[in-house]
């Protein structure tokens, strides 16, 4: 099982394992250096085609607002050899209407896959920093003590989760990270939407020895405070 263990890996980062192989898995990257480096290898490789396959769609109602305002205006008829030249206003204001429409639509689009690809840069940034703390062979590796997946942490205290069995946060909730030293309050060290399957998520907060981590649902926008009891949470580093 030793040797087959290492060929999981694709299968682990695509989500495509059993319960079982999941657990299995798991367990062994804890102590491979070499399936660490392949899994943030993979990873790369999946956020990249997400990029080149994502972006919005204009609206789809776009067509129809842009009819509807051709249709308001009156029909102009212009025949097809006219003794008298008539004006061209009539036939400019529907270009005009129909330009501005456009122009309306192209804007608000514009603006929302700008808004979209600044998130998903985000995203995938905070992911690449993630996998490249879980691919660092003189990472330490934290067993949970609640919640499914691992806590990793770097030498210089960078630290990053690799969780599997989180839904998407509800309707108006998020997953909030918190850092805990001791008697000291919990420290707020991120957000993330969540979604089904493995997940790599970056700690906002450097994490020494004695601390635990751990994840509650909160608020969306997050809170100063945990308010809930935590999902996730890790063993002492």
């Amino acid at each position: 099982m030793e040797t087959g263990i290492h060929e999981l890996t694709a299968g682990y980062a695509l989500d495509a394992l059993d319960t079982e192989e999941r657990r299995t898995y798991e367990a062994h990257l804890a102590d491979c250096g070499r399936c660490k480096v392949e899994l943030a290898s993979f990873w790369s490789v999946a956020e990249g085609l997400a990029v080149a396959s994502s972006g919005p769609a204009p609206s789809s109602d776009l067509r129809g607002r842009i009819l509807d305002a051709a249709r308001a205006e009156p029909p102009v008829v212009v025949p097809f050899e006219p003794r008298r030249r008539r004006p061209l206003v009539p036939v400019l204001s529907v270009a005009a209407a129909v330009a501005a429409a456009v122009a309306i639509g192209l804007g608000i689009w514009a603006s929302s896959l700008s808004s979209d690809l600044d998130s998903t840069r985000a995203a995938l940034g905070n992911e690449r920093e993630a996998a490249a703390i879980v691919a660092d062979p003189s990472a330490q590796t934290v067993a949970l003590q609640k919640g499914t997946g691992r806590l990793v942490v770097t030498p210089d205290g960078r630290a990053a989760l690799a969780l599997s069995g989180l839904d998407p946060a509800p309707a108006g909730k998020t997953y909030e990270v918190w850092v805990i030293a001791g008697s000291i309050p919990p420290a707020a060290s991120g957000l993330f939407p969540g979604h089904e399957g493995a997940e790599l998520v970056t700690i906002d907060r450097m994490v020494e020895n004695g601390d635990v981590v751990a994840v509650t649902v909160e608020k969306a926008g997050g809170v100063k405070a945990p308010t809930q009891e935590p999902i996730v949470a890790s063993k002492s580093v």
